[in-house]
């Protein structure tokens, strides 16, 4: 019976001796398993494979124990275009939030680390002065903003080029917004990843003077085009107009037919106005503009109506050396010549004529060109235009028949 009794425990204390041998053996394969794995560490970028993809939640394969997971805010802020491109087994740079969280899960970010990335490539485009081809994708009153690598980069309005500048009207928060959507160059001035800040400069990539860009459009353009520009300033002899980034000028006597007496009773600085190139001085440099051109004479209607030889009613407006200015049916103003005020020799006007004076008058010249009507008083009885008066009074009376 004892012998039996040792046999029982001797089997048993091999059982025992087994047991801690397989328990070791497990153990030791898992001290070897997880010997090859390197566990994460907060703020490091991993080269991880996409395991799965949900709605809720990207399970990222990152090499450790267990799958690394983008979810809730971190999920939210990739692009839909992004996620929806996302598969299975596609390799993805994540940055490391939390190496274990309270379920022990491995916490990632695509955003974070593809803004890491981003700073790299931006500290190395400065160092080597590269330009960046991007689109504008956002503006404030400061400046534009574009894309650089996944970073906001931030162009000050005196870093945007000359043309891009003069195409703008006034100082509003949203002046730059037609330009949204637009394609541009720019180099990197300044990095500081610290404070998160990326200035751009359009300036940089296109290093183009304004005496040089205005040497270019005065090359380009040809007298007779119109264009729009904008007012770039406003002077007493006229103002400045940008077109294609250079500055002409619509002189004084250029901008109406009525008369002006200081430019800025029509236009300000950033209007955008319609011009038409009238004189093109390639050896100064000078862009002639006009705006009146574009507009219709209106002295050319008012004077349809009259015909040389007509008589007319006339009120004398002022006196001058050289004769005296009379003011006719719609507005128009006429010169009698002082050789045309009497048959005799006088001196001066007002020994005819005084302002005020309401008299008949001849029409005896008409220079559409120079827009201006000579008149005569001396002639109202002139025998050569007896004709021409009867055939006027002729008609006078056949319309007061017909009415």
């Amino acid at each position: 019976m004892m012998e039996q009794n040792n046999a029982l425990e001797g089997q048993g204390g091999r059982e025992d001796q087994t047991q801690q041998e397989n328990n070791e053996t497990m153990e030791s394969l898992m001290q070897s398993e997880q010997a090859g794995l390197e566990f994460p560490s907060q703020g490091e970028i991993r080269q991880g494979v996409i395991a799965s993809v949900s709605p809720s939640q990207i399970l990222v394969s990152v090499g450790a124990k267990s799958e690394g997971v983008i979810m809730g805010r971190e999920l939210d802020q990739i692009p839909a275009s992004e996620r929806d491109a996302f598969e299975v087994g596609q390799p993805i740079s994540v940055f490391v939030l939390n190496p274990e969280d309270q379920n022990g899960n491995i916490v990632l970010s695509y955003n974070r680390a593809r803004e890491a990335m981003g700073w790299e490539v931006v500290e190395q485009m400065k160092t080597t002065n590269e330009t960046f081809e991007g689109k504008i994708e956002g503006y404030n009153k400061g400046g534009l903003i574009v894309l650089v690598h996944g970073l906001r980069g931030f162009i000050p309005s005196s870093q945007i080029s000359l043309m891009r500048r003069n195409l703008v009207q006034g100082d509003t928060p949203d002046r730059w917004a037609k330009m949204m959507g637009e394609a541009i160059s720019v180099r990197i001035i300044e990095v500081d990843r610290e404070r998160r800040r990326l200035i751009l400069s359009e300036r940089a990539a296109n290093p183009e003077t304004r005496q040089s860009l205005k040497e270019r459009v005065i090359d380009e353009l040809q007298e007779g085009q119109v264009y729009t520009g904008r007012v770039t300033s406003v002077a007493d002899f006229g103002v400045f107009v940008n077109v294609n980034g250079a500055d002409g000028l619509v002189h004084l006597s250029e901008l109406s037919w009525d008369r002006v007496q200081h430019p800025s009773e029509l236009f300000e600085v950033g209007q955008e106005v319609k011009v038409k190139v009238i004189s093109v001085d390639k050896d100064k440099k000078r862009i002639g503009l006009s705006v009146r051109a574009l507009q219709g004479d209106p002295w050319q209607q008012k004077v349809e109506s009259f015909k040389v030889g007509q008589l007319v009613e006339g009120t004398i407006t002022r006196l001058t050396k050289f004769g005296a200015f009379a003011r006719l049916e719609g507005d128009v103003e006429g010169l009698i010549h002082i050789s045309e005020l009497s048959e005799n020799r006088i001196n001066h006007p007002k020994e005819a004529v005084k302002e005020g004076d309401m008299l008949t008058l001849r029409v005896i010249r008409i220079d559409s060109d120079q827009r201006r009507i000579g008149l005569s008083l001396r002639k109202v009885d002139s025998g050569a235009f007896a004709d021409q008066d009867m055939k006027a009074l002729a008609a006078e009376l056949t319309q007061e028949d017909q009415e």
